[in-house]
């Protein structure tokens, strides 16, 4: 991780910690380096953030400055900017979202030519190029300046393509989405109306503040109202940018990252399409999915949190099915990052195909109670490196044994320590954490607390 790009990009406050002039460089900087041997061309798409349409600009001024030209998706989702990276003679892509976090936050995301994320190398000349001489890289004139173009077909052809994807017609289900007022609001609906669906939406009046606002996969409660109201069949939750996508069944409970795979694992084993029948997970997936994947054979690797981290596991053994608890899933014979609406499209087919309700397809996971708490730290290298706080951390592990777990990880784009704990009651998981917690605060590492 760097001092600007975390695991999913460059996130700060809008013009406090990530500025217009971050953004300037930025694009000015990738401008230079993918188009010194020739004509540069890279695709824009970004959310519905209000400090988005800022950036965007400031990044197209810096790319065409810099004699690239600049093809503008304009309100768009992450997994969309990635698919027409990879599908067209695109050198790079840029997602300005910074996904589920509050409206006055914004992010910049870095997409390379195969709609994967940015090479941590070139990552570090950006960052390089951020503190130095603006002037160290040339500035392009004449004819050779670059241009803007309004690339709308390109998010058509995404939306296209997400249809060519469904097995079968949604006729007749009824399906609620909540579309977190933010990327998918002009996606979504219009791809499960195509499919046939009886589509049900809320939150997809975004206003440049109300993203992500009371709504999305942070605050599912919200849709699993709606569900129970509408008595609809399924209902799906995207978080800003709609590269994740949790579940809400039938019941009205949630289907969160883990069942998903869960779910997705076992129809793949049972179509023979789960690549050495093995599902990529991060450290943070639920005991109860390991234990439910144990019953049933399919195995399991476990990486550090982050899709980026997933992804990378999958493209070096050739895996087809992983993700995140939060809902960040890869399916990657159809994608190269997380992607909410094709999430939603594949647990459709599997719910339809199977002749079964969602509910019933999640049933054989008992998941484990699980608490986790944030907080802000002064240092985070310091606050992990504790001999306290690896003690606390210690004494929860001896005490759980083998019927719970215990987690103490950095975040990899906030000041702020997670500490995670799973156990047989929640009543136990909280009072763990607190007791974790308790001795951050009393070593002095904690920031307000």
């Amino acid at each position: 991780m760097g001092k600007y790009f975390g695991t999913d990009g460059f996130r700060g406050e809008a013009n406090v910690n990530l500025t217009a002039m971050h953004a300037f460089k930025v694009g000015r900087f990738l401008g230079w380096y993918y188009g010194r041997y020739h004509k540069c061309s890279v695709a824009i798409g970004k959310d519905t953030r209000r400090s988005s349409y800022m950036f965007e600009d400031a990044l197209s001024a810096g790319l065409t400055a810099s004699g690239a030209d600049v093809y503008l998706l304009h309100v768009t989702t992450t997994p969309s900017v990635s698919y027409v990276v990879r599908t067209e003679d695109f050198d790079c892509g840029i997602m300005i979202s910074a996904s589920h976090n509050p409206f006055y936050d914004n992010g910049i995301k870095l997409i390379n030519g195969d709609g994967e994320k940015m090479e941590q190398e070139v990552i570090d000349k950006v960052e390089e190029y951020i503190d130095g001489d603006i002037d160290s890289i040339p500035y392009a004139t004449t004819d050779k300046i670059g241009r803007t173009i309004d690339y709308f077909a390109g998010r058509n052809r995404y939306m296209g393509y997400l249809m060519t994807l469904a097995t079968t017609s949604f006729r007749n289900v009824k399906v609620g989405l909540d579309c977190s007022n933010g990327s998918a609001w002009s996606i979504a609906k219009s791809v499960f109306d195509a499919l046939g669906a009886e589509t049900y939406v809320i939150n997809n009046e975004p206003d440049g503040t109300n993203i992500n606002m009371n709504c999305g996969s942070t605050h599912i409660e919200v849709l699993q109202k709606f569900v129970k109201e509408k008595k609809l069949d399924i209902g799906f939750a995207y978080d800003g940018d709609a590269d994740r996508c949790l579940c809400i069944d039938d019941k009205g409970q949630i289907v969160d990252g883990d069942l998903i795979l869960y779910i997705c694992g076992v129809y793949l084993q049972k179509h023979g399409e789960l690549a050495n029948d093995t599902v990529v997970t991060t450290i943070m997936s639920n005991l109860g999915l390991y234990k439910a994947f144990d019953a049933v054979g399919i195995k399991y690797e476990k990486t550090d949190v982050g899709d980026k981290f997933v992804y990378e596991c999958m493209n070096k053994n050739g895996y087809r099915l992983g993700g995140e608890q939060s809902g960040h899933i890869i399916f990657s014979k159809y994608a190269t990052t997380g992607d909410g609406i094709l999430t939603s499209i594949k647990l459709m087919e599997v719910m339809l195909e199977s002749k079964k309700k969602m509910s019933d397809l999640a049933s054989p996971v008992t998941i484990y109670p699980q608490c986790l708490k944030n907080i802000r730290v002064d240092s985070k290298p310091e606050t992990r490196a504790d001999e306290d706080v690896q003690a606390a951390v210690k004494a929860v592990e001896e005490k759980l044994g083998n019927n719970g777990r215990v987690i103490l990880r950095e975040s990899g784009t906030e000041p702020v320590m997670r500490v995670m704990v799973e156990a047989t009651t929640d009543e136990l998981a909280e009072k763990c954490v607190d007791s974790i917690i308790d001795v951050i605060k009393k070593k002095g590492h904690a920031v307000n607390a």
